[in-house]
């Protein structure tokens, strides 16, 4: 039996979890569920736990670049049945890369690692070898990976046939940098800003700068004075306008980020969830926030009002390729197939969704996606069966600040790229697509 050197056990989930999101596609937020995820991850230290997601985040974050490095370290291939090897060399590299993880400690317990695994301990020479060199060559190898685009081919290939290879460049070094935290306050975010020692974006949201310290612990969380939403999230509901004491409802609606913009803007508001769990979630951000909703628990299809509605949202669920700052993830866990797919389920959700509004009334749609076939070919091919409904175009003169993300048919196509803001603040905000429809 062997008494586990401090730091092996979050190293040993680390590969775990790489080796589920690599070859498995399972996506990192269940399995880093505190109290439901995976075992490896839920039995660890609050301190470990937070070390293994800032390894999963940055191995995923510059997986190719780590991929080619390796590549290059390694005299020969590995043979194909030592994947726990190749997981255990990524997050090792990630660590002494990019990490403040001392090369020493990384190699230490890589090598233990293989050590401590039958299948691999004949590889524990070549572990410590191929990492000692790595820590003595690391800027030059930095240096020779540095045009190595940090996304998988298929993705950068659709990127470029949609925006072009330089703007699509431009999107791929945003995703390497980390997502700031954005918070949409219920009023006065001038004043939130500075009490926070935030920044007021153009769509009203406080962007954070560094903290030490929980989200909950700042000024303002317990009384529920903001919530956490990306600034790009944000945009749905603030297409409506004046929606005060007009009937609204959020399909599709927890977490209720954008519930609680719709109850803040004054409307009435009837939020709709299919799952259970993700309702009382709902239910308690709504608490805490001090508001009060309509919860209905149903699949969207199945909803069917006695009254229709002037309001209705649908932030539809997609690839989530617009949000990889914050969940790298995805990327290695959907592809083509999941695009096109999930794209048939928004026009499914998006047609019945416009049974719902009400003569004179208006839907958004939108989600986090990048790619088109999620947004914009989506919108097309109903608004072709639909003469009763029209776009309502974003008017550039509204939103300074956002016009490079207005479309010419005046929807809204937001990137990581975008949104440059002042010194000391993370640019950027999620790839978005959104659109508003009016019915006559």
């Amino acid at each position: 039996m062997y008494d586990n050197k401090p730091g092996l056990e979050a190293r040993l989930a680390a590969s775990r979890l790489l080796a589920a999101v690599i070859d498995r596609k399972t996506s990192l937020d269940g399995m880093m569920d505190g109290d439901h995820g995976n075992p490896a991850y839920t039995a660890l230290s609050e301190a470990d736990r937070s070390l293994v997601r800032a390894i999963l985040n940055t191995s995923l974050r510059f997986l190719p670049r780590i991929e080619a490095m390796l590549g290059l370290l390694l005299d020969t291939p590995l043979p194909d049945g030592a994947r726990a090897l190749h997981h255990s060399l990524i997050i090792a590299s990630a660590q002494m890369l990019y990490l403040d993880v001392p090369d020493h400690s990384a190699v230490d317990l890589a090598v233990e690692q293989a050590n401590r695994d039958p299948r691999n301990r004949r590889f524990a020479k070549v572990v410590n070898a191929v990492l000692r060199r790595l820590g003595r060559e690391k800027q030059a190898l930095l240096d020779e990976t540095t045009d190595v685009v940090c996304m998988p081919g298929w993705f950068f290939d659709r990127l470029k046939a949609v925006y072009g290879a330089d703007e699509a460049q431009r999107i791929a070094d945003a995703q390497m940098t980390p997502a700031a935290i954005d918070l949409t306050v219920k009023t006065d975010a001038a004043l939130w800003a500075e009490r926070l020692n935030g920044f007021v974006l153009p769509t009203g949201s406080v962007r954070l700068g560094s903290f030490s310290g929980s989200v909950a612990a700042l000024e303002g969380f317990e009384e529920g004075a903001w919530w956490v939403q990306d600034a790009a999230a944000a945009l749905p509901v603030l297409m409506f306008g004046d929606i005060a004491g007009k009937r609204a409802v959020d399909l599709c609606a927890a977490p209720g980020g954008k519930t609680a913009q719709l109850l803040t803007a004054g409307a009435k508001v009837t939020a709709v969830e299919q799952s259970a769990n993700r309702l009382k979630r709902l239910a308690d951000n709504l608490q805490r926030l001090g508001f009060e909703a309509e919860l209905v628990q149903s699949d969207l299809t199945d909803f069917k009002p006695d009254e229709l509605f002037d309001v209705v949202l649908l932030d539809a669920p997609c690839s989530s390729t617009g949000t990889t700052r914050r969940h790298p993830d995805v990327l290695y866990t959907k592809g083509p197939q999941d695009i096109t797919k999930l794209a048939g389920v928004q026009e499914k959700l998006l047609r019945h969704a416009m049974t719902l509004v009400a003569s004179g009334g208006s839907i958004v749609f939108s989600n986090c996606s990048l790619d088109p076939s999620e947004g914009e070919d989506v919108v097309a091919r109903v608004l072709a069966d639909h003469a009763d409904f029209e776009r309502v175009p974003v008017q550039p003169l509204q939103w300074p600040g956002l016009e490079a993300a207005i479309t010419p048919l005046g929807e809204f196509r937001t990137t990581p790229a975008m949104l440059p803001v002042a010194e000391g603040f993370s640019s950027g905000l999620d790839g978005f697509y959104a659109c508003q429809m009016r019915k006559n």
